[in-house]
């Protein structure tokens, strides 16, 4: 990054600080508060140092309009646990009432403003949201690397009435750590695939193909790969419109050298809550059952592959995790990635839910925050949030 809070003199300014708070809740309660955690080094950073600090995130998709069970009064209170002092919630994020509390905030105090999502103009990249935004604070801050791939008012157009506009120690990290991903890698690098559907890493696996030695594929997306080999599928999850973008990616990995590893068998049940489950003898998936885990010679196959591995990444599970009779693909691939010494990164939030839900943290190298926004960066396009930060001339 250009420059980060590192960077930064802050004492008695005020800093808006873009954070991604979008966390999950159920009846009010965050049932989640990994991203709240993740951002607190650098607020606690800033307010050290003695800025005022006004947190700024989305949460959910209220459309434009005002939600009370979208409202971050509920996270002020966590994030003040965490930090173990009082966060002040001010239930505007833009306007008189929030510029003349910020006049009464003292060096080092902490506050949250409420959704930039109630207001339409946030996701219209709107610089006269934007403008509004900013005029309070003397400096911009953005650590919300899950959003970086969004050109919004608080993302992208903020930076142009606010400088310095610089880099949080969460984005920064995540940066770094991706980047370690893109052009000279340890080697074997080895990729892992999973999730519900190829549709949404086309650009990914073809960007991946540049850069990897092997793409082990398994979860829902594989099922449109075997389709597109001429096995059956039964009523396993097939993207029925992908089928020749499947073969193109097929034809593709073999045409460039890169080891494409498919399942060899499945886990298989009539029904995602059935009671009872077989495995395959092949990869073939009968007509009249789905497909729910890759089965134990895949876990043994793909297992092979990651303890060579120097460097690896994680994206997707390998079935449908959450129920615990089809975890097993998930959990066992995942502990093999975290017992490895590779360099291993894991992004998406499916992958990270896993991880944090069979507490192997400790033994990946990096848990991404970014979700779309690391799929994105991996694929080599320029996210806008890192665009606007870039090219500030602070």
């Amino acid at each position: 990054m250009k420059q980060t809070i590192r960077d930064l003199q802050p004492a008695g300014q005020t800093v808006f600080l873009r954070v991604d708070f979008n966390v999950p809740m159920h009846l009010g309660t965050v049932t989640d508060d990994s991203r709240v955690a993740a951002a607190v080094p650098t607020i606690s950073e800033l307010s050290r140092a003695g800025a005022r600090v006004l947190c700024a995130s989305h949460l959910g998709r209220p459309q434009g309009n005002r939600r009370q069970d979208l409202s971050l009064e509920t996270v002020a209170t966590v994030l003040g646990d965490h930090l173990g002092r009082k966060v002040l919630f001010v239930p505007e994020s833009h306007g008189p009432q929030v510029e003349q509390f910020v006049a009464g905030m003292g060096d080092g105090d902490v506050a949250l403003l409420e959704n930039l999502r109630f207001d339409p103009g946030e996701e219209k990249n709107d610089p006269a949201l934007a403008r509004k935004l900013a005029a309070p604070a003397s400096i911009y801050v953005n650590d919300a690397f899950g959003t970086a791939h969004r050109a919004h008012a608080s993302t992208a157009a903020i930076t142009r009435f606010l400088s310095p506009a610089v880099a949080g120690l969460l984005l920064q990290r995540e940066v770094t750590a991706l980047s370690r991903l893109l052009g000279h890698v340890d080697r074997p690098y080895i990729v892992v695939l999973g999730g519900a559907k190829i549709s949404g890493k086309i650009d990914l696996m073809e960007s991946l193909m540049e850069q990897a030695d092997a793409i082990l594929v398994g979860g829902a997306m594989s099922y449109t790969l075997l389709r597109a080999q001429g096995l059956e599928t039964g009523q396993s999850l097939v993207e029925e419109d992908q089928i020749e973008m499947a073969r193109h990616i097929l034809e593709r990995a073999e045409a460039q050298g890169v080891e494409l590893v498919l399942p060899l068998d499945h886990l298989v049940a009539p029904a995602v809550e059935s009671d009872t489950a077989t495995t395959t003898d092949g990869a073939a998936i009968p007509a009249d059952l789905m497909a729910c885990d890759v089965g134990p010679r895949t876990v043994d196959l793909f297992s092979r592959w990651i303890r060579e591995a120097a460097t690896i990444l994680w994206n997707g599970p390998m079935g449908i995790f959450e129920n615990p009779r089809f975890a097993a693909g998930t959990r066992v691939i995942g502990a093999a990635i975290a017992a490895s010494s590779s360099f291993s990164v894991v992004g998406g939030g499916d992958s990270v839910a896993a991880v944090r839900q069979f507490q192997m943290e400790d033994g990946f190298s990096h848990l991404s925050t970014g979700g779309g926004a690391s799929l994105e960066f991996l694929a080599g396009r320029a996210l806008p949030g890192l665009v606007a930060l870039a090219e500030k001339d602070n």
